[in-house]
């Protein structure tokens, strides 16, 4: 099982001065799951190399079981500090791709040719898409064979407006998460704020927040296995 993680390459939150990029739990959970799965793993980003973090998914309120296996285990940093460059990783050598999230892809991996590409292909070529938080921007622009948006008509979730309301990013961010899916035509549905929550639909998987992050990674494998 050869699953590929998709990270973002952008570190500046909007024009408010401060650093983001991808939050810690949302890739070591699903990092976890895969590994303990025995999947082979494969890292990207757009850039390559090491992806930023955002600082505030290192404070003490926002640590798990996950980030911490993450932070004493020396292979998996040395992974990160790594990461393929994404327009160099091909659809055809994985059989699912999950993007943890954090406010960086809805600068980057939202707009990014490579990726919207490589969901594309998947989903052609039937494998599974998963993305969580605010990851599930990188559905913004991927199209079917009919030219239609890969989230028309499907059950999806990712990061609520009241979510981002509370973390007073509503207009620092370049779209709200929730709006998008919607406006794409998607079946948006949510659960109560920071309470986890998985949508599945066909190879689509999407997660509302950090909470959903490893119930979203344990979905890919079951849709995988």
């Amino acid at each position: 099982m050869k699953i590929l993680m998709v990270l973002t390459s952008h570190d500046k939150l909007g024009n408010s001065g401060e650093k983001t990029g991808f939050w810690l739990e949302e890739f070591a959970a699903p990092y976890y799951v895969f590994k303990d799965a025995e999947a082979k793993i494969t890292l990207a980003s757009p850039l390559g190399g090491q992806p930023p973090l955002d600082p505030k998914s290192e404070l003490a309120d926002f640590q798990t079981e996950a980030t911490q296996r993450f932070k004493t285990d020396s292979a998996a940093r040395k992974v990160l500090a790594n990461t393929l460059k994404l327009a160099e990783v091909s659809a055809t050598d994985f059989d699912g791709v999950f993007y943890p999230g954090g406010h960086g892809p809805l600068w980057d991996l939202a707009e990014d040719p490579a990726s919207i590409s490589l969901i594309e292909a998947l989903l052609t070529a039937g494998k599974p898409v998963a993305a969580v938080c605010h990851a599930p921007a990188v559905l913004r622009h991927p199209k079917t064979s009919e030219n239609v948006s890969v989230v028309k008509g499907k059950t999806v979730t990712g990061f609520t407006n009241s979510e981002e309301e509370a973390v007073g990013l509503t207009e620092v961010v370049p779209f709200l998460v929730e709006d998008m899916l919607k406006q794409n035509g998607g079946e948006y549905t949510k659960q109560a704020d920071w309470h986890p929550h998985v949508a599945i639909d066909g190879l689509l998987i999407t997660g509302q927040n950090p909470a959903s992050s490893e119930p979203a990674a344990r979905a890919l494998l079951a849709k995988l296995a």
